[in-house]
């Protein structure tokens, strides 16, 4: 689809976003996008984040002049030189997302074979030695590590340049490489973290057997009505942080035959009904372009007719287990067992040549799995359902990492199990 957005509204929406998720502070970074003209649109110097206006943004001319009621901001040079030196290239996050700064700190640039999606999409990140903030060195130093061929370069004792063919690419990069940046902090916390191997990320990239297409009737009123609440849930996982805004599936049963699903590169923070797509006895909605997950959930729903709905997530606390050979110990609190039972490990491989043994490794008794270095993978019998089990997963996780720094967990004994099997589960 055309984007007809104007590169100033673009900036304002995205700066919102970054502040509402806390990856950069009112002060703190700078985020452009270069025009067909060759002018440079950019974030404003000293002018709060948390409240910036179309009206601030800045335009540099391709002569150097500049247009807009303030100063653009101090590190223009880094952003004019990567688009100097990367002609491909049309816009530029700049921020400072704790994760990502943390790395930074410590001289590291976080490793993107932790996911088939990051690697794809983040490639290898460089890494530019420290000068001076706004500086003419610093515009060097950085535009050099991306004239080597980075998309993503950290800045010693900084934060992170991304870059990207257009804005939605650009932002995509930027938040799965910080989604990377926590979910290795975590999964450190839980031991040592296990990375995919260069087989493995082949098997990741395989985009599989595309689906035949089939024209949909007229949808009727039940259609339209899982649609618009399948969004809701979808936005509402995207701004409790549990998916990205292109990383993230969640699927609703229409009937015997047919499901909804997600589909690729839509932001979940602003899909619609019209961005699901139908999938009918393995055919897909002409023009759609569903979620990679779609023949696993479609095992699923073959194999379970009790299961309605169903979420592959990426909520960092319960990935990082997925990266770690710990093992999540849902014997927490009731609600953690209640909801969760025992939660399965399931290999890396299974979703892209086994979908229909990941069906029959899950039941409705046991509804949730992480799989390998991809994903937390979540049924329910409604949309609320699975949504409320994802929440509790990552709760779950969340609270037993965070556990490990006040000493042993001590999990639920047997009896106590059992007691709650006898009255919640039976």
């Amino acid at each position: 689809m055309r984007d007809i957005t104007h590169p100033a509204e673009r900036l304002v929406q995205a700066m919102a976003r970054i502040y509402q998720y806390r990856m950069t502070t009112t002060s703190g970074g700078n985020l452009s996008i270069r025009d067909e003209d060759g002018s440079i649109w950019i974030t404003p110097a000293r002018v709060d984040k948390g409240a910036l206006r179309v009206e601030d943004i800045v335009r540099v001319l391709p002569d150097g002049s500049v247009e807009g009621r303030h100063k653009p901001s101090s590190e223009f040079p880094f952003h004019l030189g990567i688009y100097q030196k990367r002609p491909d290239l049309k816009a530029i996050v700049h921020a400072h997302p704790v994760a990502l700064v943390a790395f930074s700190i410590c001289g590291q640039t976080p490793d993107t074979r932790l996911f088939t999606k990051a690697h794809a999409v983040c490639g290898e990140v460089g890494f530019a030695p420290y000068a001076l903030p706004g500086s003419a060195l610093l515009g060097e130093r950085i535009a050099a590590v991306f004239e080597k061929g980075h998309d993503c370069v950290m800045l010693e004792n900084h934060g992170v340049v991304v870059a990207g063919v257009d804005f939605p690419d650009a932002f995509r990069r930027f938040e799965t490489l910080e989604f990377v940046a926590k979910t290795v902090v975590k999964a450190r916390a839980l031991g040592d973290v296990t990375y995919l191997t260069e087989s493995q990320l082949t098997i990741g990239s395989n985009e599989g057997p595309e689906a035949e297409e089939f024209t949909p009737g007229i949808a009727t009123s039940h259609e339209r009505s899982l649609r618009r609440e399948l969004c809701d849930f979808i936005r509402r996982g995207y701004h409790q942080r549990l998916l990205t805004a292109n990383a993230g599936s969640f699927s609703v049963r229409v009937d015997a035959e047919s499901f909804l699903i997600s589909t690729q590169l839509v932001d979940r923070a602003t899909i619609s009904p019209d961005q699901l797509a139908l999938i009918h006895k393995g055919r897909k909605e002409a023009g759609s372009r569903p979620s990679r997950a779609w023949q696993v959930h479609e095992h699923i729903y073959q194999k379970h007719p009790e299961i309605h709905a169903i979420v592959n997530a990426t909520p960092v606390n319960a990935t990082a287990f997925s990266a770690s050979a710990a093992r999540l110990d849902t014997r927490t609190i009731p609600e953690s067992y209640i909801f969760l039972r025992d939660v399965a490990v399931l290999p890396f491989s299974w979703v892209y040549d086994a979908p229909e043994k990941i069906a029959a490794a899950m039941t409705p008794e046991f509804p949730i799995a992480l799989i390998e270095n991809d994903c937390a993978l979540v049924l329910g019998k409604t949309i609320l359902d699975a949504f409320d089990r994802l929440e509790v997963l990552e709760s779950t996780a969340e609270a037993v990492i965070l556990s490990r720094s006040l000493g042993e967990v001590k999990p639920m004994g047997s009896e106590v199990i059992d007691e709650l099997v006898q009255a919640f589960l039976s």
